[in-house]
């Protein structure tokens, strides 16, 4: 991953935004999650316990890495 900073508007459109994330590797992915749940519940402590969540309609995707 090539780190610069960068103050152009189009690096904020969410395309750039997903190829950035895509461009991560499998565990920074999982790390940033972890940090952005620990956030979340900093925020808002009884956010697993809320009465608002409603279950998917969709099919859910279960990916695993294979070791390489």
């Amino acid at each position: 991953m090539q780190r610069r900073v960068s103050h152009d508007r189009a690096d904020e459109t969410l395309e750039a935004k997903t190829r950035w994330f895509r461009s991560l590797p499998l565990w920074e992915r999982m790390e940033l999650l972890c940090e952005f749940t620990d956030l979340a519940l900093t925020a808002r402590p009884d956010l697993p316990r809320t009465k608002d969540a409603k279950p998917s309609d969709g099919r859910v995707r279960v990916l695993s890495a294979t070791p390489g």
